[in-house]
């Protein structure tokens, strides 16, 4: 069984920075595509970004692209998710999430995922 415990979220101004973090158990952590996705009350759990299991390989959703970063330590089984030039429509509550089998899927859809943490809320006001 593996546990995933996100970190790191917290009240920001727009334009701040915030680093997420990722720490998972219970697992082989190398062997991971992991992703973080986010939710806001009353939508969709949206794809954020995914890092390959050697980190060489990332994706983003548009909404992360340049100025969302992931990045991943395999030694300490540990994933990040630096976040810079925060928005207020940033606000959510962010997953983190690990894909075990690997292989041809849709690494965007949450339902590709096995694993999932409990969340860290990230508010960006105005």
């Amino acid at each position: 069984q593996v546990e995933l415990v996100e970190s790191g979220g917290g009240l920001v101004q727009a334009g701040d920075s915030l680093r997420l973090s990722c720490s998972a158990s219970g697992g082989t952590f190398s062997n991971y595509i992991m992703g973080w996705f986010r939710q806001a009350p009353g939508k969709e759990r949206d794809f954020v970004a995914l890092i390959a299991r050697s980190s060489t390989s990332t994706y983003y959703a548009d909404s992360a692209k340049g100025r969302f970063t992931i990045s991943r330590d395999n030694a300490k089984n540990t994933m990040y998710l630096q976040m810079n030039s925060l928005k207020p429509e940033d606000t959510a509550l962010y997953f983190c999430a690990a894909e075990v089998g690997g292989g041809y899927k849709d690494y965007v859809r949450p339902a590709t995922y096995d694993y999932w943490g409990q969340g860290t809320q990230v508010t960006v006001s105005s």
